[in-house]
């Protein structure tokens, strides 16, 4: 059986991972847990900024597809939406993403943000591509 979160170890984090402070807790293919703190990510009024929740969404979506793909596969988003229905203001948001499809070429995944408290502050649906090998 394949420890993913070794493979995300030896992988290392993004960049924007590491500026956000997203750390990823759970990845398999099939499932991804991921937290980000709300300060440090805040909009001019202190609210979550929506396009953070976006990031958040992104990164495990990819890295799920990274995942179920191999890594000599290169993989890049081509669509992702958000509804945010609640704002954050302090504290860690939990983002856990769930596939919709796992397929050759093309893998999707619904995020499900929430607070502290459980509630609900964003819906996200990310589709990735999955490329040829690199070379």
């Amino acid at each position: 059986m394949i420890d993913f979160m070794e493979v995300l170890r030896e992988r290392g984090r993004g960049t924007l991972d590491k500026k956000m402070g997203i750390e990823i807790i759970e990845a398999s293919p099939e499932r991804l847990v991921g937290t980000m703190p709300v300060e440090g990510n805040t909009q001019p009024l202190g609210l979550l900024h929506g396009g953070a929740n976006v990031v958040l969404a992104e990164s495990l979506g990819s890295v799920g597809t990274q995942l179920h793909a191999g890594p000599t596969r290169r993989i890049v988003g081509v669509d992702i939406n958000a509804t945010h229905h609640k704002s954050a203001t302090s504290g860690v948001v939990t983002a856990v993403a769930t596939a919709i499809t796992l397929g050759k070429t093309l893998c999707s995944y619904n995020v499900e943000i929430t607070n502290e408290n459980g509630e609900r502050t964003c819906t996200a649906r990310i589709t990735c591509l999955i490329l040829a090998e690199r070379k």
